[in-house]
């Protein structure tokens, strides 16, 4: 991989986990009190992780039906690479609220990691017509054609209907580039 692919598979990574946390807590903020344990949010060291998954686990034992505390789990285990703990939290929070676009995608995103390119796609779907211009899973459906199956001819509506809804953020600039130049390099997912 040259400097330039790996920059910018870098700036996506954090533009999607910036993007992914934004719409995240816009999209939880009216429900945060569900959560009867405070369970700081944010990224934060492998402590921070360690004491934010085991509130989370204490409030889910206590209350199988909090949303939010399953979401923080499957977000903790997101950002700390345990892929099959993560998509087990959010399928716990996709039984209690199926037609989360933003948790369909994640786990998405964290089936994608396990290689269940076909989940992952039917996840991406379903976030898709819930919500058709969730961005997230516009842009992840095109990386697993285009990166994972080989297939970028697939991904092209998906990522011309993304840069229908945004055209010029640094992600929309990425898939142009992908679009332009298929399979030249292997962006990650976007949160």
């Amino acid at each position: 991989m040259n400097k330039e692919s790996i920059l910018i598979a870098t700036v996506a990574l954090i533009v999607g986990l910036l993007g992914g946390f934004l719409i995240f807590s816009i999209s939880t903020a009216g429900k945060a009190q569900q959560l009867n344990t405070a369970i700081p949010a944010g990224a934060g060291s492998p402590t921070d992780y360690m004491e934010r998954i085991a509130q989370a686990e204490k409030v889910v034992a206590q209350d199988p039906k909090n949303l939010n505390a399953w979401i923080s789990l499957g977000n903790d285990f997101f950002d700390t690479e345990q892929a099959q703990k993560a998509i087990n939290a959010y399928g716990k929070a996709l039984e209690i609220q199926p037609n989360n676009p933003n948790v369909l995608t994640d786990q998405g995103v964290m089936f994608r990691k396990v290689g269940w390119y076909d989940k992952a796609l039917v996840n991406f779907e379903k976030a898709n017509k819930i919500d058709p211009g969730h961005l997230q899973s516009l842009y992840n459906t095109g990386i697993v054609y285009a990166v994972d199956m080989k297939q970028p001819e697939k991904a092209t509506p998906y990522w011309k209907k993304y840069l229908s809804l945004d055209s010029n953020s640094p992600t929309a600039i990425q898939i142009k580039s992908m679009m332009e130049q298929p399979g030249k390099a292997a962006m990650p997912p976007m949160k």
